[in-house]
């Protein structure tokens, strides 16, 4: 019995005239993700696409878990192929159906003629197929308004019979909104943040912060291993890692200790602005929320603003914690973000840090600071490494 996936869009469908772009980007990304599970033909038809195995090595359960976490997918289901006639239709249906029906108490049919040359009409499709399942099955009773399974046949280019269709990730295809900079703590929100603007199609660019000695391998290895989840969703992520050691040091020696925070997270947008500018992306994201710490007030965060050169995205803005571990523990980085390594954020947290810092005196005390050369010195050691769902890959 030959199997495939089928696949209904979401949001797509409200392209108007540029739907079959995005349409063309979501079958690249699926075509991108379960190419390493064996040789699949992707195409589209009448509003679905249809994914199908060339040979018996393609392994179709590996491809349809990959296929439950790709943006831009707002159903999916594996279906049954038949010709267009109704006795192979019959035929196949029970059998392929088997295992769900057996579980279920009811169920109803629904038929999808899209070729209107088949001869049944879809209200006799569903009445013939509905009566052979209750013939094959007679424990199951007919509910039309709330079924245990909906069993669907679609007449097509061939006959597709199908159980329930499964909920897809959502949201737009990955790339379909540009690229945009990651700027990736090893903490529980920023990964959130990821796939939130993940889902929202864009490409992710990452770019974190180390500062050895006061962090350790260890605290990259979880940023690694952190965005190794997120690449479950958004695809690979190129990593850039910045030496930041120096700035966090001349910042200490120069600079009011309740400054510290919000100047050394403007050095973190400049270093993300110079990286925007050769990585092609045009926004920034990070995993801020209001009045979650000291450098997250309205005022702090318009000083970190003030020195951004693309948009900023929060997509956790108006989260609480709560509701940001919620997401976190879907995505299965909440028990790495909670690792002990710790980041670079945390290295000279001032005892008193400024909630309220006026921007007049932040400006005023980064003159101590040689701006230019210390950033320009940190771009220059930025060491780049490339994530997939698999870890990190050669380039």
């Amino acid at each position: 019995m030959n199997e495939i996936i089928l696949i209904k869009d979401g949001e797509i469908a409200l392209k108007g005239l540029n739907r079959s772009t995005f349409e063309d980007m979501l079958c690249k990304n699926i075509r991108q993700r379960i190419k390493k599970f064996g040789n699949f033909e992707i195409k589209k038809s009448q509003s679905t696409i249809i994914v199908t195995p060339k040979d018996e090595y393609a392994d179709i359960d590996s491809a349809v878990d990959e296929i439950s976490r790709v943006f831009g997918i707002a159903g999916y289901s594996r279906a049954a192929v038949a010709e267009k006639d109704m006795d192979q239709i019959l035929e196949i249906a029970p059998v392929y159906l088997e295992e769900q029906l057996e579980n279920a108490k009811t169920f109803k049919v629904e038929a999808k003629r899209s070729d209107k040359k088949f001869p049944l009409k879809s209200p006799e499709i569903s009445a013939i197929v509905g009566e052979k399942l209750l013939e094959s099955f007679p424990h199951l009773t007919v509910d039309v308004k709330n079924p245990d399974i909906t069993v669907t046949v679609e007449i097509r280019e061939k006959a597709y019979i199908r159980g329930n269709q499964l909920k897809g990730a959502g949201g737009m295809p990955c790339g379909s909104s540009g690229r945009a900079l990651l700027l990736i703590s090893g903490g529980i929100d920023s990964p959130v943040a990821a796939y939130m603007m993940a889902k929202r199609g864009l490409q992710l660019v990452g770019i974190h912060f180390a500062s050895p000695p006061y962090t350790s391998l260890r605290s990259e290895q979880k940023v690694h291993d952190l965005l190794t989840k997120v690449a479950r969703y958004s695809g690979r992520i190129y990593l850039h890692t910045v030496p930041f050691t120096e700035i966090q040091e001349m910042i200490r020696e120069n600079c009011p200790e309740e400054l510290f925070t919000i100047i050394m997270r403007r050095f973190m947008m400049r270093l993300s602005n110079m990286l925007a500018d050769s990585t092609d992306c045009h926004a920034h994201i990070t995993g801020e929320s209001v009045a979650q710490v000291a450098s997250q007030t309205l005022l702090a965060i318009g000083c970190t603003d003030a020195v951004a050169e693309y948009p900023v995205f929060r997509p956790c803005v108006g989260m609480d914690k709560q509701e940001i571990i919620a997401i976190s523990r879907k995505i299965e980085t909440f028990d790495i973000s909670i690792q002990p390594f710790e980041d670079c954020c945390t290295v000279f947290t001032p005892r008193h840090p400024k909630t309220k810092p006026d921007i007049h005196t932040v400006e005023e005390a980064e003159k101590a600071l040689d701006i230019d050369g210390l950033c320009q010195r940190a771009f220059d050691g930025i060491k780049r490494i490339c994530i997939t769902a698999e870890g990190v890959q050669d380039e």
